[in-house]
């Protein structure tokens, strides 16, 4: 630094950011300090080093100090509004633009940031706006050989220019669309182009029209805040977001640490509801979630059930807000979609969100004309509920897993899901209503205090660790997966018992069946400690020994084995949530066919006298995935085991290839000459950090094929009628798909002796 330099720091009110700014414009001495004054009230120390360096940046792209004066004055007061991260974004944009013909227009997009910054009101809103800039600027920037750019766009500077206009009279989604149509047909005609992004042409004012519609949240933003406050007390930033930038879901509304978010347009409604009733319904019902909703653990629940739950919790909050403001009950009934009761083909549609949509509408009006016994039974229950108090989440909860139980058919795992009036638009995402147990990399979190919960359970082992193959990188994540072992829980043997003396008749059957399996030839195992028979020679000798006073020999006793069957099972059982689901036509649950399955092959593998092993597994992330003995090899089939068996529970999620590679080190290890791992489940691999779910099964499908590599033979039999979408894609021909589950208890053993033979 010269002793010019040092000077100059040293006369300004703030030398240490002085310091850190690496710019020598003469003119930026007699600006910096009014600068920085204006800085340190918008600005943590954080965004003032953002700031300072996003400054040397824009200094550095040599468009003269005009350009630094303006990022300088403006950044701040866009950061207020948008958020601190504003700042390296705003510089990092100039630099790019200035590595373009168009180096001419950066004044123009830093001049038209902060209008943007205060109509917008989001950090996301603000990204999509110089996203859509960009956008316009790549697609009519042009090239003389159509290799390098070297023709600046002709009319960037006219759109920014006009960019305050614009966005005071349309939303982001607007301004995307009309940049769109100009893009597309005046392109190849810079003249034009100009024309119509300076607003000068009649076709930009007939589309800017066109696109003129709803209620725009910027033009109401002060009369809803004053809304929230006066009805509610909440004093919580209103977020807008864009519709428009959405290409594969709709967003809705929702509420988070950084505010209530809404909506930046809405349209007024079919019925008539205006855009700002829209969002008053909106914050209305947000703010009922604020003020009487709790919170649950995710993983306890089907994705079905979770639907259900929160359709319940939405109209108890309704309820409740009504209760408060009664003027608000005809608002949501006129918002709320009236499904037609036999609208939806129940053999050939997944009706799961007409029949909610149907339940939410007559638990909120009485009144309703539906004949399903159903849906008047549970809204009677509801009513009943709500007539006691405030009730909870958690009552809501439980009526809901029960309506889901009682209501579910096998269609709604079609992906050819009815839509039509089942959105409830003014109604938020209901995200605040969930806890996941642990934080992942993949899932978003919305309340990380409450995320950060440990689960309650302990495991007596330290984790294993295993690696998860990722089909995109075609490589695997090393150390990935946490998987914890431990022994499971025990209940009365008895329970075990019953089921066989249940299915008695079945028994009988399969015995005889065993015993064209049974190896007919015995091998005589001599010098044994333990055993089933005494060795009378050997015990002969070990007296005469102890007589003579010289110490006996102690294997006295000796074993057999069947000399003709060589073979090792591991029986490894899918005990996700989905197992609590009772299938159509049955009156049991997934879970208690599949005890009874297992406790009929326990008993057939038993009878052959094949080395077993019973495990179940379940997942809550990657970080825990639960891997759980039931009985190992060298366990007899008792009352131990059975115990075991009957405690069997269903929850969380299916990360099935850690699981797979777990069983398969424990199989590969036995010295039987065949190793076979049956895996019994309900549906595909899946966990609620992956949003991807071919992640899961490609990597599950890695798993059996590492085995099969290590001689280990993986069949599955799954339970889904649908498996025939994605099982083969993981055990190529090795599966079967039982359609009816109610015939699970006697085609499990068959199956079994079936591939034992």
């Amino acid at each position: 630094m010269s002793e010019e330099s040092a000077e100059t720091i040293e006369k300004c009110r703030y030398p240490a950011y002085r310091a850190a700014l690496k710019c020598n414009f003469p003119q930026l001495e007699d600006v910096f300090d009014n600068c920085m004054d204006e800085a340190v009230k918008s600005l943590s120390e954080v965004g003032m080093q953002a700031y300072l360096e996003g400054a040397s940046l824009v200094c550095m792209i040599g468009r003269g100090f005009e350009p630094v004066l303006v990022y300088l004055e403006e950044v701040p007061q866009i950061c207020r509004h948008v958020g601190e991260q504003a700042a390296s974004l705003i510089a990092q944009s100039v630099w790019k633009i200035s590595r373009t013909p168009n180096g001419v227009s950066i004044l123009s997009f830093l001049q038209a940031l902060p209008s943007a910054a205060r109509r917008l009101q989001s950090r996301e809103s603000f990204d999509h706006f110089i996203e859509i800039i960009f956008d316009f600027m790549e697609s009519t920037t042009g090239s003389i050989h159509g290799i390098h750019t070297t023709i600046p766009s002709p009319a960037l500077t006219d759109l920014l220019d006009s960019t305050p206009l614009l966005l005071s009279q349309i939303s982001l989604e607007g301004l995307k669309n009309w940049v769109d149509y100009g893009v597309l047909y005046y392109s190849d005609h810079p003249e034009r182009q100009k024309e119509y992004f300076s607003l000068q042409s009649a076709d930009s004012r007939a589309i800017l029209q066109r696109e003129r519609h709803g209620t725009l949240f910027a033009d109401n933003q002060r009369r809803l805040d004053m809304y929230l406050k006066a009805l509610w007390n909440e004093k919580e930033q209103l977020v807008p977001y864009s519709m428009g930038f959405e290409e594969k879901t709709r967003p809705q509304p929702y509420f988070d640490s950084m505010g209530m978010r809404i909506p930046d347009v809405l349209d007024d409604s079919e019925a008539g509801v205006s855009g700002l009733d829209r969002y008053r319904a909106t914050l209305a019902h947000m703010s009922a979630h604020r003020r009487w909703s709790d919170k649950i653990v995710v993983d306890n629940y089907s994705p079905f059930q979770r639907i259900g739950i929160e359709c319940l919790e939405d109209c108890r909050v309704d309820t409740l807000a009504t209760r408060r403001f009664p003027g608000l009950y005809k608002l949501f009934m006129a918002l709320h979609p009236q499904p037609v009761e036999d609208a939806c083909d129940e053999e050939n549609e997944s009706c799961i969100r007409h029949r909610l949509t149907m339940l939410s509408y007559a638990c909120m009006n009485r009144h309703h004309h539906y004949k399903n016994p159903d849906i008047s039974e549970f809204a009677d229950r509801f009513h009943g509920i709500m007539a006691d108090g405030e009730s909870s989440l958690k009552e809501m909860a439980s009526l809901a897993v029960s309506f889901i139980a009682r209501t579910r058919k096998q269609a709604d795992q079609s992906p050819n899901v009815h839509f039509t009036d089942t959105d409830i638009d003014y109604r938020d995402d209901n995200r605040h209503l969930w806890i996941y147990i642990e934080e992942s990399d993949d899932e978003e979190m919305f309340n990380r205090e409450e995320q950060r919960r440990v689960d309650e359970e302990t495991f007596e082992l330290p984790p294993r660790h295993y690696p998860e193959w990722d089909y995109r990188a075609k490589n695997y994540r090393p150390d990935w997966v946490s998987l914890y072992e431990n022994l499971h829980p025990s209940d009365s043997p008895s329970k075990i018992d019953d089921l066989l003396k249940k299915h008695a008749a079945l028994s009988k059957k399969l015995k005889r069946l065993l015993d064209f399996l049974k190896p007919q030839n015995s091998v005589r195992i001599r010098f044994q400690e333990e055993g089933t028979d005494l060795d009378l020679d050997v015990a002969i000798r070990s007296l005469i020994d102890y007589k003579s006073g010289v110490t006996p020999d102690p294997r006295i006793n000796m074993s057999h084995r069947h000399d003709g069957r060589n073979i090792a099972v591991t029986l490894l059982l899918d005990l996700s949530a989905s197992l609590d689901d009772i299938p159509d036509g049955c009156t049991q649950s997934i879970l208690e066919l599949s005890q009874e399955a297992v406790a009929l092959l326990g008993m057939a593998i038993d009878e052959l006298g094949d080395p077993f092993a019973i495990s179940g597994f379940s997942s809550n992330t990657r970080h825990q995935v639960r891997y759980q003995h039931i009985k190992g090899f060298s366990e007899k089939w008792d009352d131990e085991v059975k115990a075991r068996l009957a405690a069997m529970e269903a929850g969380y999620s299916t990360r099935m290839g850690a699981a797979i590679r777990h069983a398969g080190h424990y199989l590969s290890h036995q010295r039987s000459d065949k190793k076979l791992l049956l895996v019994l489940t309900d549906g595909e691999p899946s966990d609620v950090d992956a949003d991807d779910q071919y992640l899961l099964i490609a990597d599950t499908a890695m798993a059996v094929k590492e085995l099969d590599q290590a001689g280990v033979y993986t069949y599955c039999i799954n339970l889904d009628p649908d498996a025939d979408e994605y099982v083969r894609d993981i055990f190529g021909n090795q599966y079967t798909v039982i359609d009816k589950v109610e015939s699970l208890p006697e085609k499990l053993p068959r199956l079994f002796m079936a591939l034992t033979k």
